[in-house]
């Protein structure tokens, strides 16, 4: 097969690959619906997947809806999350957000990029992350895995995430954009490890110009 020349062909070839080596790509940010996703991924900030779920049980037990956790003040929620780095900050972030669903949106989680990025705590990778996995929309989050494979691939040479993430979406089918970031987040870690990269294993090795093989 003739190496993909261009970064588009290169996304091409790297989104088939992964989808074979990774078919149930899912998010590892354990949740019910689309307010627990939310929450959890206010929390993952500089936080593990591991980290957020191991406090997520206690929390969403307590605080199951955003009217529950609207109604209490952030000390009352930091007891629950204090396990996670920033935690005061991030159950800061947590209660605006409750209140601001209520306040704004009926209690519900808004669809839109404009509306989930004026919520306490949420940034264009945090909407993404719950557009796609949640609520069925497009997005492809941008975290650091997604930014070092896209670079160390040739498919950006963009270092702001948001520009990165404006560049790959026309390389990857709108409704496919959360799958591929997923994908491309599950190899980073375990195989495009960042200071091993296990390029002997890497089923990309054959056309990744950074590639040892």
């Amino acid at each position: 097969m003739a190496k993909p020349r261009s970064p588009k062909g290169r996304a091409r070839v790297i989104h088939e690959r992964l989808s074979v080596e990774y078919p149930k790509a899912e998010c590892e940010l354990d949740h019910r619906n689309a307010f627990e996703l939310l929450a959890a991924t206010i929390l993952s900030a500089q936080a593990t997947d591991v980290g957020v779920n191991k406090a997520t049980p206690g929390l969403f037990a307590r605080f199951p809806t955003p009217e529950s956790l609207a109604e209490v003040e952030p000390e009352q929620v930091e007891p629950y999350v204090d396990t996670i780095g920033l935690f005061r900050q991030k159950s800061k972030s947590l209660v605006g957000m409750a209140r601001m669903l209520l306040e704004d949106y009926d209690g519900e989680v808004p669809h839109a990029m404009k509306d989930l990025v004026r919520l306490p705590g949420v940034g264009r990778k945090t909407a993404n992350v719950v557009r796609s996995v949640a609520l069925g929309e497009p997005g492809l989050p941008v975290d650091t895995h997604v930014q070092r494979l896209s670079h160390l691939l040739k498919i950006t040479e963009q270092t702001d995430p948001v520009k990165i993430e404006n560049e790959l979406n026309p390389m990857v089918p709108a409704m496919e954009r959360g799958e591929f970031s997923l994908r491309m987040i599950l190899h980073g870690r375990r195989v495009c490890i960042a200071r091993r990269p296990q390029c002997d294993d890497c089923v990309l090795n054959d056309f990744c110009p950074s590639s040892s093989v």
